[in-house]
């Protein structure tokens, strides 16, 4: 049985992979008949981008862990717009969770591959005030476990991103590299994250330091964050100041991985990655870490390299071997393209329905 109607959870102020998700997941959903309503913070990234697609918003801010009060205006939230489905995509959402009045069905996505914070009977109590878990990888998934969650609970849905927006050719895209001001014949390695320090952005900038000097490729960095003045600061004391440029916000990082030849994510925790998807999608061979889900999306030399975190040596010979390779590098653009159509926002909408479709097929308890 479908749902007619749900209500996502997300109060993040910031916008990010996961908001990303929860605006796909409901986009998705509702082109499939099903309505939705996503409650969240009126200030935060996601209500404007929400509201410009179509999707119905509703004021939630939470202004602490555990905000009572939020959880109060979300009950009154529920009993004013009867969904069925109540899905709650962060850890501060899920907080909310024993707030919701029946007969909605409770749902969570977890997106972090580390083990959730707390106590672990307080986790363990919160997880079980829910009726169905997803989990965005088997990482995420083997992190809740540790804390207590069965695994029995756990649904495995991968995220996914919209192939079709991104699909590019394998090769250099000469339109992208002439907006992106690529001088003639200079490889690109581009980063696609946020400057936080999980994201690896050090790792990759003492990778490029080692490369000779002569042929050192230039990086494009998308992304902003709080280590954006000290990773700006080691930049300049690897002297890189002329071969790395920080972009800021990128609204359309579409023309940043076409003009790259290789697509880096040093990361040191990734619950599964979207941007890798995004990479293999826009056809860019990937050099990333082997921690996560990254692995269950990257298959090491097919799609792109594998490397231990946190090891700029490793880092460098990849990207090295990738870049001095254009057949190596069309081979895996290709081999991603073919890829990225596993996590499509297709496939995540249906897997998420078919979750939903489990439980409102059985009694409330």
């Amino acid at each position: 049985m479908r749902p007619a109607s749900v209500l996502h959870v997300d109060p993040e102020r910031g916008f990010s992979g996961g908001e990303t998700q929860v605006l796909a997941l409901a986009e998705e959903l509702l082109r499939m008949g099903v309505r939705g309503w996503i409650a969240c913070d009126p200030a935060g990234g996601l209500a404007a981008r929400a509201r410009a697609c179509g999707i119905d918003v509703v004021d939630l801010r939470v202004r602490r862990g555990h905000d009572p009060g939020a959880g109060l205006r979300l009950r009154a939230i529920v009993r004013e717009r009867r969904p069925e489905v109540v899905h709650f995509h962060t850890a501060r959402a899920l907080t909310l969770a024993p707030f919701v009045p029946r007969p909605a069905f409770r749902v969570v996505t977890r997106r972090m591959d580390q083990a959730p914070r707390g106590a672990g009977a307080y986790v363990r109590w919160l997880y079980a005030r829910v009726d169905a878990i997803i989990a965005i990888s088997t990482a995420a998934r083997g992190g809740l476990v540790a804390r207590g969650v069965p695994a029995a609970r756990i649904d495995l849905v991968h995220s996914g991103v919209d192939v079709s927006r991104f699909a590019g050719l394998p090769g250099r895209d000469a339109a992208a590299r002439e907006a992106m001001e690529v001088p003639a014949g200079r490889s690109v390695v581009a980063i696609v994250a946020q400057l936080h320090r999980r994201k690896g952005h050090d790792v990759l900038l003492h990778a490029l330091a080692r490369m000779p000097r002569e042929g050192r490729p230039l990086c494009l960095a998308a992304g902003t964050g709080p280590e954006g003045d000290a990773l700006l600061d080691l930049s300049r004391s690897l002297g890189l100041s002329s071969e790395v440029r920080w972009l800021g916000q990128v609204a359309d990082v579409r023309g940043v991985l076409r003009a790259a030849d290789v697509v880096a994510m040093p990361s040191r925790a990734e619950g599964l990655g979207v941007a890798a998807i995004e990479a293999l999608a826009a056809a860019r061979p990937l050099v990333a870490s082997a921690v996560g889900g990254l692995p269950e999306i990257v298959r090491d030399g097919i799609e792109g390299v594998l490397v231990p975190p946190e090891d700029a040596g490793a880092l460098g010979t990849a990207l090295a071997r990738c870049l001095s390779d254009e057949g190596l590098r069309e081979r895996m653009g290709e081999a991603g393209l073919r890829r990225a159509a596993a996590f499509s926002t297709a496939a995540m909408a249906r897997g998420t329905l078919a979750v939903y479709e489990r439980l409102l097929a059985r009694p409330v308890r």
